[in-house]
């Protein structure tokens, strides 16, 4: 008799071992030709496509390395680019520094000064920093500023909103519940056109708004929409015990919500909050129709060179990987999180 359980899962009756023979065989037809695509076969130097097909059978990983900086940066100019450096280093400081240290409002002032510092780093202007206009903003740079940014907006308008719609106040508790229906029941990618397009109606003659902009608006209110009802999950979670207590000690209603209740929902949300980060991230790829191209629209366009032309299976298994490695540091980062603050609970 199979004791592990494991084995035991995988042979334990006939219909288990029936499946794990059929995975095994399509694991073993899928696999050798996929590695052979992936590396085995693979070209790793090539003056263009033509040289790709002369060298090998696989995948023309040349075209990847031809175009690595455009995919990372797009367009910024080649001598600033290690503001763009310095600013991912400084942004992945302040995130183990939240990972290792504890919450509160220093916490949140070394956020908002990491997101000014890398602002003024990327657009420049003053300091000496050549001006740099964001229709030159690319590749995998654009997305991590956009989610970065509308993440820090979202996240605070998701706590008024998550309060509002608990309100007390009709017309508070009223307005909540119209902002975060109608975010929720509108496709991204329709605000985002309607950004493009009707908000010019709006502003008066000769005024313009930078595409960037309008994007990172758009992002934080609709993720914001999302953070308020993740975290009124959170605020619904906290026992009713906890405010009362509170107010036993003479605590106010203020003081009750920020120092009792809301660090304690905040914990009970922070999967729903990676979750929503995970996804916006993913959404960062819409703003192409605002006229912006990050890491996919980077990667569209550079299919479009004659000399590399018919590698979208190269280009778009590249961007794949980046979006899965991206993704998989903020779910690691949060299942870090979600074991700091439940050592802390306990």
């Amino acid at each position: 008799m199979i004791r592990h359980p494991f084995l035991r899962a995988l042979v334990g009756t006939r219909l288990n071992l029936a499946l794990t023979v059929v995975m095994l065989a399509l694991l073993a037809w899928v696999v050798p030709p996929l590695y052979g695509w992936l590396l085995g076969h693979a070209v790793w130097e090539a003056p263009n496509r033509a040289g790709c097909a002369a060298a090998g059978s696989g995948a023309c990983w040349a075209f990847i390395r031809a175009r690595f900086a455009l995919f990372f940066y797009g367009i910024y100019p080649e001598p600033e680019r290690w503001r763009v450096d310095l600013g991912f280093v400084l942004l992945l400081a302040a995130g183990l520094v939240a990972l290792r240290g504890r919450g509160g409002a220093k916490l949140v002032a070394l956020f908002a000064a990491v997101i000014a510092i890398d602002a003024v780093l990327l657009v420049g202007g003053v300091f000496g920093l050549p001006f740099v206009p964001t229709a030159q903003w690319g590749g995998l740079m654009l997305n991590v500023v956009i989610s970065a940014i509308a993440i820090a907006g979202a996240l605070p308008l998701g706590i008024a909103l998550a309060f509002g719609r608990r309100s007390t106040y009709p017309i508070i508790r009223l307005g909540s519940i119209a902002f975060i229906e109608f975010w929720r029941g509108v496709p991204l990618l329709t605000v985002l056109f309607m950004g493009l397009i009707l908000l010019p109606m709006f502003l008066p003659n000769g005024m313009t708004v930078d595409n960037l902009v309008r994007a990172l608006v758009v992002m934080t209110l609709f993720e914001g929409a999302y953070m308020a009802e993740t975290i009124r999950g959170g605020l619904q979670g906290v026992p009713p015990g906890q405010s009362e207590a509170a107010r036993a000690l003479g605590m106010h209603e203020g003081q009750v919500r920020m120092k009792v209740v809301l660090p304690q929902a905040l914990r009970l949300s922070i999967p729903g909050i990676i979750n929503i980060a995970v996804d916006l991230f993913k959404d960062t790829t819409l703003v192409s129709i605002v006229g912006l191209f990050d890491l996919m629209g980077v990667v569209t366009q550079s299919l479009k060179d004659t000399s590399w032309s018919g590698l979208a299976a190269e280009g778009y298994t590249f961007a794949a990987i980046v979006f899965f490695l991206s993704c998989l540091v903020i779910s690691l980062a949060g299942t870090v999180l979600e074991r700091r603050f439940a050592v802390a609970h306990r």
